[in-house]
């Protein structure tokens, strides 16, 4: 319980901690269409994970499922919040677990501002120039995943100048990734690297989309980006240079390193360009023996 944490805190920033936690249960529950109606720290369980806590949802008997939940829904639930978690707070102090000079206002204001913002991360939209739509798509999906939250969609809307980005976020479920790779493009590959290579065919499918003016199936995408990215950059490889890392791994440090040139470049600089660098002058210098031993056997599908 959260009391129990306060008694043995096991680290410094515990409340940082603890606001980060039940922001992003919150927020969660929110994108699933989840009105909670009762959130608090005492209807919430709190794990320690590896330094961080994880925060899980324990009493939902006042709770709603929608669709989707309005603005008004989701601020009305992220006020109860505010107000039962002040309460607790007010209690902690008042049994000497925490300091009498801690501001429970400040704390609970907090809870709003980081709620805020992580959902503006999450589902804000945000206008792209042409020459840096893909990279800057790549970044924002990297910064979600990142954070542990999938993109199902990504639409370019022509705004004008540029073109309006938006992004339909959900939860990120446990080797999805691996099993949604493998279903679209047939690639065994481990989770992280399947997650960063779908994030590349959604922005690949939304480049398409663009530059086409229609809209473009996912096989399609997959099965085009396949052939014409991921293809093209395995087959660039020099034979000499072939094992020095698994495929997937090298396609994602070649989407790294694209991220960095752009970055430098203040545009997008393109996957060739970079397969082209990456391979000169990146995995040569990559130890010949770094993934002897360590061979994942393909030959079954994920489970």
């Amino acid at each position: 319980s959260y009391r129990a944490l306060f008694a043995n805190p096991r680290g410094q920033h515990l409340t940082d901690r603890l606001l980060d936690a039940q922001v992003e249960l919150l927020v969660r529950l929110h994108l699933a269409g989840f009105f909670w109606g009762d959130c608090s720290l005492s209807n919430t369980l709190f794990r320690l994970d590896a330094g961080a806590l994880a925060a899980y949802l324990v009493d939902a008997e006042t709770a709603e499922l929608h669709p989707s939940l309005s603005d008004g829904q989701r601020q009305y639930d992220v006020a109860m919040a505010q107000e039962r978690v002040g309460g607790e707070l007010l209690d902690l102090q008042a049994g000497g677990f925490i300091s009498a000079d801690l501001d429970a206002i400040e704390i609970i204001d907090e809870l709003a501002r980081r709620y805020d913002a992580l959902w503006g991360e999450l589902t804000s939209e945000e206008v792209l120039l042409p020459d840096e739509q893909r990279y800057r798509i790549g970044e924002r999906v990297r910064r979600l995943n990142e954070l542990g939250f999938d993109v199902d969609e990504i639409e370019l809307v022509d705004a004008g100048a540029g073109s309006r980005l938006r992004l339909t976020t959900r939860v990120a479920e446990p080797g999805h990734h691996r099993r949604l790779l493998f279903a679209r493009t047939g690639l065994d590959v481990q989770e992280n690297q399947a997650r960063r290579l779908l994030s590349d065919i959604a922005s690949f499918r939304g480049y398409l989309e663009q530059t086409t003016h229609r809209p473009v199936p996912e096989v399609v995408a997959a099965n085009r980006w396949l052939e014409e990215s991921y293809g093209t950059v395995m087959a660039a490889i020099p034979a000499e240079l072939r094992g020095r890392l698994d495929d997937a791994e090298i396609f994602h440090e070649i989407l790294e390193h694209r991220w960095f040139l752009s970055e430098a470049a203040g545009k997008d600089i393109g996957t060739t360009a970079a397969a082209k660098d990456y391979l000169d002058r990146v995995l040569p210098a990559v130890p010949g023996d770094l993934v002897a031993g360590a061979v994942i056997p393909s030959a079954a599908p994920p489970d």
